[in-house]
């Protein structure tokens, strides 16, 4: 699972870029967008929200990633691919609020976050697979 690994590498750079950029600019950008305090303050801990659902998925990737152990090959593939589909929606949705201010559909966000739920139960139903020797 090269790709995966890469794919970890991209999220995870991408994530603490924008940790930082929140921790440390984000306040001044949303000022300068002549946001009220209240608005400001809103936008902020979304992006908080987003950033840490962003890298505890990419936490969770880069475990199956490096797993050796039994898990079937398909379950890891379909728990990443919705790993990587939540970070994209929950993630993206929330980071578009914060930056853009703008949201595209209201179901974003909770779709994403429903993807991190079945990546998750795809993980789970890997208790019940039966091994081969």
């Amino acid at each position: 699972m090269r790709w995966l690994v890469l794919v970890v590498g991209i999220l995870g750079a991408a994530g603490v870029t924008v940790g930082a950029f929140a921790a440390h600019g984000l306040e001044d950008l949303l000022v300068k967008q002549g946001l009220e305090p209240d608005e400001v303050t809103k936008r902020a801990g979304q992006c908080e929200v987003a950033v840490r659902y962003h890298m505890m998925h990419v936490l969770a990737l880069l475990a199956l990633a490096c797993d050796g152990s039994n898990i079937p090959a398909n379950r890891k593939l379909f728990a990443s691919m919705f790993f990587v589909g939540g970070i994209a929606l929950f993630g993206g949705g929330l980071y578009s609020m914060v930056f853009l201010g703008v949201m595209g559909h209201w179901a974003i966000v909770p779709a994403g976050g429903f993807c991190f739920i079945v990546g998750w139960l795809a993980l789970a139903s890997a208790a019940f697979t039966r091994q081969t020797p």
